[in-house]
């Protein structure tokens, strides 16, 4: 039976589900011009859930649930994050869906339970903890990306994004069932303390591979990558806003839990399995994003090249580690949600702004918008003093202390060559001609325009006093 400890420590989780729940019956009984309170109602849940959680962190590590759902330091700053992004999705996705008929109750009633499988997913204590946060956030996931079903691509990308999301979770359960069958327990920290004696290393390390092939999957790193670009383009590009910055999110923390929690012993085996898989996301991801000419397609593979960085503070398999790709985890969060951000603002009725081309001139029609985008790229390629530059500058140092060399080496040389594609968008911005016959209108929304350019702003400021979060991050991994 659940203790009244249990229901208080997870408190937000519960809140959420009641809120999501209550949202849901609201919209019931709404009239269409009435959903306009909907939207503000959903931000104030959030609000309220960031609140909850951060004001009732315990000092240490807790759980409940007998050690299934853990809550420390770790979760508490996932979870504030993910929910800040998923507000500044609904603020950003407004305008957007009100042009397209898509401004409906289940897009925020699936988006407030996909960010309560995050909450889940990043606090889990015990295997079926995870796959539960998992199956919460992604099953939310097929549903959002195939909102506008009027769509063919939408439908199409949510198709595939389902078959392969059952494929890699079919992978992670045979995984998982491994392990258990090598150890005969689900709980992650008696599965630290037994791994190293199981009788069945063999059985232990073949269950450990499938469960990095899910963590791959999930994380969007190659060769486990082939539903990102489809899913990118084809979902509304608000829902691709929610699966670029919450989602990621999740995948670190599933990523922590599992292999750090779980099989912090059997490091020796996962670091140079998230090595091959970092060299070929960092390799895969820059080099097709060169070519690609749609901007969700180009921020889709660079996806795939920030998730090779983020493996590369996992591989140190310590604190400085853990914290570094947390913190990376963090910036391209932001950075992704700010850069989507400036798409949904420019898109109108008729007008996706999908493809590069479509941003030519922008600096002569809306000086602002292009240089919010401006530090958006400049941040996600890593140029300095942005956001994105120290966050790339402390995972490859992480690489470095673990021992990794040549894995820096070969991060500092794709970050090189990613230059080139992010440069290429403020090319086009600032020194190309407008189409004649185009023209770019910024959505009149004042609370997107204040929201976004706070969102781009902080990106430049992160950049210069970065300090806190970074000590927040370290605190989480020594406290």
């Amino acid at each position: 039976m659940p203790t009244l400890n249990d229901i208080l420590i997870l408190l937000p989780e519960f809140y959420l589900v009641a809120a999501a729940c209550l949202l849901l019956l609201l919209d019931a009984f709404m009239k269409p011009t009435q959903r306009g309170i909907l939207h503000w109602l959903s931000i104030a849940v959030l609000l309220v859930a960031i609140y909850l959680v951060v004001s009732g962190q315990p000092n240490g590590a807790v759980t409940a649930f007998h050690g299934m759902f853990i809550r420390d330091g770790v979760a508490e700053i996932l979870k504030v994050f993910a929910l800040l992004s998923t507000i500044l999705v609904f603020i950003y996705g407004r305008p957007y869906l009100m042009d397209r008929k898509l401004f409906q109750g289940e897009f925020y009633t699936l988006m407030i339970f996909a960010v309560l499988g995050v909450m889940l997913l990043v606090s889990a204590g015990n295997l079926v903890m995870i796959y539960l946060g998992l199956e919460l956030l992604t099953l939310s996931s097929y549903a959002l990306v195939a909102l506008n079903r009027d769509s063919a691509l939408s439908s199409e990308a949510a198709i595939k994004y389902f078959v392969l999301g059952a494929l890699s979770s079919g992978m992670l359960l045979y995984g998982m069932s491994m392990v258990y069958g090598a150890t005969g327990t689900l709980d992650l920290v008696h599965l630290h303390d037994l791994a190293p004696h199981s009788l069945m290393p063999h059985l232990l390390v073949f269950g450990l591979i499938f469960m990095v092939i899910g963590v791959a999957f999930k994380l969007g790193a190659a060769p486990f990558h082939m539903w990102i670009p489809d899913v990118y383009q084809g979902a509304p590009t608000a829902v691709t806003a929610f699966i670029g910055s919450a989602s990621k999110l999740a995948a670190f923390g599933m990523a922590f839990r599992l292999l750090a929690t779980g099989m912090g012993d059997f490091s020796q085996h996962w670091q140079l399995m998230l090595a091959a898989i970092a060299v070929l996301s960092l390799a895969i991801g820059n080099l097709v994003a060169i070519v690609q000419t749609n901007i969700k397609r180009l921020l889709a593979y660079s996806t795939i090249s920030h998730m090779g960085y983020l493996l590369l503070g996992l591989v140190n398999a310590g604190p400085e580690g853990y914290s570094a790709a947390m913190f990376y985890a963090i910036s391209y969060a932001l950075m992704s949600t700010a850069a989507f951000g400036v798409i949904l603002a420019l898109s109108r009725a008729g007008f996706e702004c999908e493809e590069i081309e479509d941003f030519k001139g922008l600096n002569q029609r809306s000086p602002w918008m292009a240089f919010l985008m401006m530090l958006c790229m400049f941040s996600l390629a890593g140029v300095p003093p942005l956001f994105g530059f120290f966050a790339k500058l402390l995972v490859l140092q992480a690489a470095v202390h673990a021992g990794m060399m040549w894995l820096a080496i070969v991060g500092a040389v794709f970050a090189i060559i990613g230059l080139y594609y992010y440069l290429r968008v403020v090319k086009v911005m600032y020194f190309d001609k407008p189409v004649a016959g185009t023209e770019v209108r910024v959505q009149p929304d004042f609370t997107l325009r204040i929201a976004l350019s706070l969102n781009a702003l902080a990106l430049l400021a992160l950049g210069l006093y970065w300090g806190p979060l970074l000590g927040w991050c370290k605190q989480a991994f020594v406290g």
